[in-house]
């Protein structure tokens, strides 16, 4: 019964999908106000959303016992919804430092299971170093889009190390899941 109860107290938060305020080009945010949806704040916003889909199939390709932490994958895909709420208008929490922290040790444990690197590796050989180097790329994307964002809130906090840390980490998860790492081989002429 406790269960029904707090059920009453949720306040649903996207209540209504198409709203057609869009059509025009323009999008808002939960700062109140419009914006074109060629404007960097949306293109951030866009940028981590589809790092956060990447991700998402990341996890689905990963076997049921994986080396790689379920878990804190999908810890981080929250993580990225924090860096949009706070694109959209919202404060940067301080906890951004500890992220990393956290990300630096998932890549350590990782990476104790590694051969050195080599060379550049290429991305593919199996669905999970693809798709892993996909989502490295759209994180690396989204950095991009964030250093050249000017939200003061995003800029004061450490934010950008982490996504930096995030796309070192998928590629550690590359290299995790390939039996054979497919090496560059520049080319001699």
């Amino acid at each position: 019964m406790a269960h029904l109860n707090s059920e009453i107290f949720m306040v649903n938060r996207i209540d209504n999908v198409t709203t057609k305020t869009g059509d025009d080009g323009t999008t808002s945010l939960s700062d109140g106000k419009r914006y074109p949806k060629s404007h960097e704040r949306i293109e951030l916003v866009g940028a981590l959303d589809e790092a956060n889909s990447a991700i998402g199939m990341l996890l689905t390709l990963l076997p049921k016992k994986a080396t790689v932490d379920r878990k804190f994958l999908t810890r981080i895909q929250s993580r990225l919804f924090d860096v949009g709420a706070v694109v959209a208008g919202g404060k940067a929490g301080n906890y951004w430092a500890a992220e990393t922290v956290k990300v630096d040790q998932e890549i350590n444990q990782l990476n104790q299971a590694l051969d050195p690197l080599a060379e550049f590796t290429l991305p593919g050989g199996n669905l999970i170093n693809a798709q892993a180097h996909i989502a490295r790329t759209i994180v690396r994307r989204a950095e991009r889009c964030y250093w050249k964002s000017e939200i003061q809130d995003l800029i004061s906090a450490p934010i950008g190390k982490y996504l930096n840390r995030i796309s070192d980490y998928l590629f550690v998860i590359s290299r995790t899941y390939i039996d054979e790492e497919i090496l560059w081989e520049p080319y001699k002429g």
